[in-house]
């Protein structure tokens, strides 16, 4: 997942070229660290009050004194297990916390950097469709697919033989490639939909074509969407219940790209 720091948030749009895009792109912002301190503060602001709901659907208590007297595993953001006490972040609710995000990210951006509203503008649709949306709905309906043949998928896979620890966990590594792999490949389908859409979108809403050619190096920061996607693929394993702690975290970053956006 993409490390929150803020020197390593610096990612904005791309030079205008005439080739499809990913909407992760490398380009500098000119926006001051104060600025961007002030961005991601807003992503967080923007997200607290649906976690806040969510927490509180599960039973969870808002209150600050509670709080603090509960120990920090057992606090909703950490709280993974047993699964109908803790939140579980599946389409509906990494949606709703990812338009907090870019909600809050959009106005604090706004607030530092009010020349380049209609940037953000335009940024907002990029990364709910391109990031968000469309990537979150292949992942979501490729599980649902995947859970129906995953037993006759991973026992067709071929197993060593041997009764040695190394050997089991091989073999474990073995029955989940097909997982590993159609994860990767719904994701990578979502996220080109994605964008094709969005680009579209933007040229008929705002006539700006915002779009580069694709390179191996855009996948990497997408790692917040792999994050997402094999929580998704692997919601019913205790690994993919872990995962999903971090995925508020990753929705940070569709925020702050959103504030940090420019011409």
């Amino acid at each position: 997942m993409n490390t929150l720091s803020i020197n390593n948030f610096n990612n904005n749009y791309p030079v205008m070229k005439s080739s499809p895009s990913f909407t992760h792109n490398h380009a500098k912002s000119d926006l001051s660290p104060k600025k961007k301190a002030v961005v991601l503060a807003s992503s967080v602001a923007g997200m607290t009050p649906v976690l806040m709901v969510l927490a509180k659907h599960k039973g969870f208590s808002l209150n600050p004194i509670k709080i603090f007297k509960t120990p920090v595993k057992d606090w909703a953001m950490f709280k993974y297990a047993p699964k109908d006490k803790s939140i579980q972040f599946e389409e509906a609710e990494i949606i709703s916390v990812a338009a907090g995000s870019v909600a809050g990210g959009f106005i604090g951006g706004t607030i530092v950097d009010k020349h380049n509203r209609k940037a953000k503008q335009r940024e907002i649709l990029s990364q709910m469709l391109g990031n968000i949306l469309i990537p979150v709905g292949c992942v979501g309906l490729g599980s649902r697919v995947y859970a129906k043949y995953a037993d006759k998928i991973e026992g067709a896979m071929p197993q060593l033989k041997g009764s040695s620890k190394f050997v089991k966990r091989l073999n474990k590594v073995f029955t989940k490639l097909p997982n590993a792999a159609l994860t990767v490949a719904f994701l990578g389908v979502g996220i080109y939909l994605g964008n094709k859409v969005s680009n579209l979108i933007n040229e008929k809403l705002y006539h700006k074509k915002v779009e580069r050619n694709i390179r191996a190096t855009d996948f990497a920061p997408h790692v917040d969407d792999l994050c997402m996607a094999t929580s998704m693929m692997n919601k019913e394993s205790e690994f993919g219940s872990k995962l999903g702690r971090i995925i508020p975290l990753a929705l940070l970053v569709p925020g702050y790209q959103t504030g940090i956006a420019q011409k």
